[in-house]
């Protein structure tokens, strides 16, 4: 079990590729990655036993005991009814275990992912490429937003999909019909996607230079918060279906996100939904997110979402651009330089 976020290590399939096979630890060393002449070793794909420690804390770590200050997992009574487990260090709570334990455990599992996050981040700003990692709770219509977000984008840019999902390759095949590549990631298990998963799917896919890669998380608005997977920007989607204090009740992915999309607007109409609301709390967990409201269904709002793509592309493009002047400049002192050597 992760101690970050709760889930199980179930079995991540990439295209019902196992990425452990059975026969001992993977090693992943991506050609052209940062690293790549060193071997990564994981026990299992879904990168939560590294830490090690907590496989065995149940052996060692005594019966919960509120008074006692290994056992103590800052479980509090307000008086009001509700029971909080999410005070102290680790900000959760987990039988048995003390939050000094936790903390060690989820510092260690997200330096790990961070490692792998920034070799996806080198590699894809290399190529130019921009990456999203789309997040919501299940049912918000992500799917469908990549849809219609591939069918305004055809002609402009070339579309890459990373698909997750616990199981099945719905989603993936619907990506597909579209004409654009995708990759279905599934998770067994877990919960979310995390950056070693990312970046075999990078490998697989081979999404080509300067285009968008979409990364469809799974639906979950809790542990996708935590983990990078070597993004440019979260987009947070929230639909109109459900409600508009989700921004408050789930602050972490509000929080992490750089824009949100309100989606499926033309129900609006239908529903008790505050839209003012939704954005006015999304705004108080993070007071510069940005926010598109649109229907995947009927394409209102669509032209500021692309525009918003299109805004982000052109940032990447610029830093790629920028990296390689400064790379000629160099080449360029340096030739003036043994050229004056020469001479001398």
């Amino acid at each position: 079990m992760c101690n970050v976020c709760g889930c199980g290590a179930g079995e991540t399939r990439i295209e019902g590729e196992a990425l452990n096979d059975g026969r001992g630890p993977y090693r992943w060393a991506p050609v052209g990655r940062k690293g790549a002449t060193q071997a990564h070793s994981h026990d299992h794909a879904h990168d939560h036993d590294h830490a090690h420690p907590h496989a065995h804390a149940h052996e060692h770590v005594p019966p919960h005991d509120h008074h006692s200050p290994q056992g103590h997992s800052h479980i509090h009574d307000h008086g009001d009814g509700s029971v909080h487990y999410g005070h102290g260090p680790a900000g959760a709570h987990a039988p048995g275990m003390s939050q000094a334990q936790m903390v060690k455990i989820e510092q260690g599992i997200l330096a790990k992912n961070d490692g792998f996050a920034d070799q996806n981040r080198d590699w894809l700003a290399q190529r130019g490429i921009l990456a999203l990692n789309l997040v919501s709770s299940p049912g918000s219509g992500k799917t469908t937003l990549l849809v219609r977000t591939i069918e305004a984008l055809k002609g402009h840019m070339a579309v890459s999909v990373v698909e997750g999902d616990q199981q099945t390759s719905f989603d993936a095949e619907r990506i597909r019909a579209t004409g654009a590549p995708a990759l279905q990631i599934n998770t067994g298990k877990g919960c979310h996607l995390d950056a070693h998963m990312v970046g075999r799917a990078l490998d697989k896919l081979a999404p080509p230079e300067q285009s968008l890669l979409l990364i469809e998380n799974v639906g979950n608005l809790v542990c996708p918060a935590a983990f990078d997977l070597g993004e440019a920007a979260k987009v947070v989607v929230l639909s109109v279906t459900e409600g508009e204090d989700k921004p408050l009740k789930y602050p972490d992915m509000f929080a992490a996100a750089r824009l949100m999309l309100v989606n499926k607007l033309d129900l609006l109409p239908h529903l008790s939904f505050k839209l003012d609301d939704a954005i006015a709390y999304a705004r108080r967990v993070n007071p510069r997110l940005e926010v598109i409201c649109l229907s995947a269904t009927t394409g209102e709002g669509f032209a500021a979402w692309t525009a918003w793509i299109e805004a982000r592309r052109a940032e990447v493009l610029a830093r790629r651009q920028q990296t390689v002047d400064q790379l000629q400049a160099r080449i360029a002192a340096l030739e003036a330089q043994l050229a004056a050597l020469g001479q001398g």
